[in-house]
């Protein structure tokens, strides 16, 4: 027998617009598939150079409280902001919340600030731990660079004017057997019939000679703006969200996929599923295997559902594996005339009380 494994949570990578009424379907998508009530780690480390760090986070949960109303989420926002400072990445107080995620949102800022404050962090070693253990990563804007294999440095390419160059990555995808590398902004036209700005700014042609920097068959996922790509490990594809496309790069392949489209994850590399902790820091995967242990406990103490409704709760899982969509819903009607609401999840259903 090996060891056991544990299937991540969904990885959502957004090329822009999260806090716009075209990211809103996506925020609801995932929502849906917490548990819940949900969880929101806001962890302010792309931002953290910038004197309103927490107003940049904030305006997202100012967002996702009106958006995520009817799933009532608490959110937690972890001010990880710079290593060497009381606000450090590395702050065991400051970053233990991020064991308490059911989904962990980073958005604008650096990549390359990010990268250079979340490598070998203590916040990065629990974001990977929980995410082994089934939370939502959620990445926008400068995050989804930050988290590839390498990062484009945007900010000192097309601000500062420094010589094209790659940075290296966080390489979350790494830990699952993807060399993917990640480019937001894809389409974007911010420069007119003037300036080239797709490509995150830096234009196609620049992003070419970029490409001729690495190995020929490195992958890029390049993702347009107010678009987002779900990628789900454990049905083993990934699915296209928002307005606009998502490209996969490999060589003199360019395949592109519309909104509503899935494509398998074995475009992106051949997976691999990590057993427990491996790549994580034994110390702290035991610190998160401690406090999934310790909610599991305390929701416990919450009131078990009966028999007959925990019957219906099976009978109605058989359906929706039938794809009997319309018996599963008279199903659902009968769980709540019983004074229970049921939220379907990754981990199979859950039960919440329905409050008088």
């Amino acid at each position: 027998m090996g060891e056991p494994t544990n299937t991540p949570g969904l990885l959502v990578l957004l090329g822009s617009g999260e806090t716009l009424p075209s990211s809103g379907k996506t925020h609801e998508y995932v929502a849906s598939r917490l548990p819940q009530p949900p969880k929101i780690v806001l962890l302010e480390t792309p931002a953290g150079f910038e004197l309103n760090a927490d107003r940049v986070a904030g305006k997202i949960k100012d967002f996702l409280e009106v958006r995520l109303q009817n799933y009532a989420p608490e959110f937690i926002q972890v001010p990880a902001r710079k290593k060497g400072t009381d606000l450090s990445p590395d702050n065991l107080e400051i970053v233990t919340p991020i064991l308490e995620g059911d989904e962990i949102l980073l958005g604008p800022g650096s990549p390359t600030f990010a990268v250079r404050q979340l490598k070998d962090s203590l916040a990065f070693e629990m974001l990977k731990a929980r995410h082994r253990l089934g939370a939502t990563i959620f990445l926008a804007s400068a995050a989804t660079l930050a988290f590839g294999r390498n990062t484009i440095p945007v900010y000192e390419i097309y601000k500062v004017g420094e010589d094209l160059h790659w940075k290296s990555g966080l390489d979350l995808f790494g830990l699952y057997g993807l060399p993917v590398s990640i480019v937001p902004h894809w389409n974007n036209n911010d420069g007119g019939d003037e300036l080239d700005t797709s490509h995150c700014y830096i234009g196609e042609s620049r992003f070419e000679a970029l490409r001729a920097m690495l190995p020929a068959n490195e992958i890029f996922v390049g993702i347009d703006d107010h678009t987002s790509l779900v990628v789900d490990f454990a049905e083993k594809h990934c699915r296209v969200m928002g307005n606009g496309t998502v490209h996969v790069v490999q060589g003199d392949q360019d395949q592109t996929f519309a909104s509503g489209e899935t494509f398998s994850l074995d475009l992106l590399g051949t997976l691999h599923i990590p057993t427990s902790g491996e790549g994580i820091k034994p110390e702290i995967w035991q610190m998160a295997l401690e406090a999934q242990q310790a909610r599991r406990q305390a929701a416990q103490t919450v009131e078990t559902p009966p028999d007959n409704v925990l019957a219906i709760v099976e009978t109605r899982s058989q359906a929706r594996e039938e794809k009997d969509w319309g018996k599963a819903d008279q199903l659902r009607h009968q769980i709540q005339a019983l004074g229970w609401d049921v939220m379907d999840t990754p981990q199979g259903p859950e039960l919440s009380r329905i409050e008088e």
